[in-house]
């Protein structure tokens, strides 16, 4: 099979998942189902058909606007589509046509829909990392990056570190600082990668954290109070740890030589 082809099938596979994870961002924080009703525009409520509703192509065709209300329909959708698409594509560089790819690019999904969520309703929904906990646990049985008890332990310790933090800077500010929802995404992150991959994904998030929070405070003018979601730094530093993990441990390891 030449590999041109399982790029194009990767690509519109992943732009199509990448439609259904808008479905999950809009409804997930509603408490709706993602499944009924079929597609609409959120304004008139005109429904979607399917020849206006593919991936990537219907957004530009429609000048990112609704057909009957002209309502204008948020780029993210778009963006979601394609960040989707091109991740698969990634994965795919890095594990070919192996049983870790299409367990990578689930995990990759639901950091997506995470990423997105949080970013807006300042939420981790349970309902996409509870689950997520137990998946990824039962992943680890065919992944090579981690194995059974490296899985369970990383749940421990992804869970657990944050609970700590969050109890003990609750103990010396009397201030919430860390919600349940970041702890219990890296406890599904230590799932998927093991308690090294977890500790990976949270010095790299919290490095990515900071450097934005620096951004803020010098270009927006935000105080050190400024409520920043952690979860979609959490996130990218997962992503991160499941492609690079080796080599950041590495590059750490020499800072201190």
């Amino acid at each position: 099979m030449p590999e041109w082809f399982i790029l194009l099938f990767l690509f519109l596979l992943g732009s199509a998942v990448g439609s259904f994870l808008n479905v999950c961002i809009l409804r997930i924080p509603k408490n709706t189902s993602i499944v009924f009703p079929p597609s609409h525009c959120p304004v008139c409520k005109d429904p979607i058909p399917f020849y206006l509703n593919i991936p990537l192509i219907s957004y530009l065709l429609l000048g990112g606007k609704c057909r009957k209300c002209k309502t204008a329909i948020s780029f993210q959708y778009f963006f979601v589509e394609l960040v989707t698409a091109l991740t698969a594509i990634l994965l795919y560089f890095f594990f070919g046509l192996t049983l870790s790819l299409p367990a990578a690019f689930l995990f990759c999904a639901a950091l997506i829909v995470i990423t997105f969520i949080d970013l807006e309703h300042r939420i981790i929904p349970d309902r996409i990392s509870l689950p997520g906990i137990v998946i990824c646990f039962v992943s680890s049985f065919f992944t090579p990056w981690t194995d059974p008890v490296q899985s369970g332990i990383g749940i421990l310790v992804g869970g657990g570190i944050l609970f700590l933090f969050a109890e003990g800077y609750h103990l010396l500010t009397r201030k919430e600082g860390m919600g349940g929802g970041d702890i219990k995404l890296l406890a599904m992150i230590g799932a998927f990668l093991g308690w090294k991959g977890a500790l990976t994904a949270l010095m790299a998030g919290a490095f990515l954290g900071s450097l934005v929070g620096i951004v803020l405070i010098l270009f927006k003018g935000k105080n050190t109070k400024y409520a920043i979601p952690f979860g979609p730094f959490l996130s990218a530093g997962a992503f991160l740890s499941l492609l690079w993990g080796d080599q950041i441990v590495r590059f750490y390891l020499s800072l201190g030589r």
